[in-house]
């Protein structure tokens, strides 16, 4: 009776040490729609606080890339400030080479009101920019309201610009197929 039970463990061991166990598979990965006419991009980043706000450069480049824009279609500008954003945003528009253009700041300061006023000066002047010029400007221009120059908030700052180029990845694709569509349906005389 001893060999009777001890058989059935060797025989689900052998069992188990076969059996494979399932491989969840992965979702599928997301298709994005592909542009009818070539995309060129614009990428606009104040150097002030450049660790961190490259996160946001590095991430947009790898999220438009997977929406059919590629690194190559993609200038990159770099700036002292955020301030000096929206004059290269509007020289760039002006040239007409570009469909979008996104701008990438950190606007800090010690005091409350200096840092909120400058980012609130940079948003107004991106926004009368895209509609004098008709070129889509995305601003991943962002204001905490409390940074320290710590390793602590270095980090925090660095992870969420990542989100940030993420986001306006998604926000600059989005928009330029769907003003594709628009252009179309204007030429066409459908709207």
């Amino acid at each position: 009776m001893n060999q009777m039970l001890q058989e059935p463990e060797v025989q689900s061991q052998t069992t188990e040490a076969n059996h494979v166990p399932d491989v969840p598979e992965l979702p599928p990965a997301p298709t994005y729609p592909r542009f009818v006419k070539p995309q060129r991009v614009a990428f606009v980043q104040s150097s002030w606080h450049r660790d961190v706000v490259e996160e946001c450069r590095i991430a947009f480049l790898e999220e438009i890339e997977a929406r059919h824009i590629s690194r190559a279609q993609v200038d990159l500008f770099e700036v002292p400030g955020s301030f000096e954003i929206p004059l290269h945003a509007q020289l760039l528009a002006k040239t007409r080479r570009y469909t979008a253009i996104v701008a990438a700041g950190l606007v800090v300061d010690g005091g409350i009101y200096r840092h909120e006023f400058v980012a609130d000066t940079v948003i107004k002047a991106l926004m009368d920019v895209q509609l004098k010029t008709e070129v889509p400007i995305f601003s991943a221009v962002l204001t905490p309201k409390q940074f320290h120059d710590s390793a602590v908030h270095h980090d925090f700052f660095r992870k969420h610009f990542v989100i940030k180029g993420i986001e306006v990845a998604e926000a600059c694709a989005s928009t330029l197929h769907s003003l594709e569509r628009l252009r179309g349906q204007v030429a066409a005389g459908i709207v």
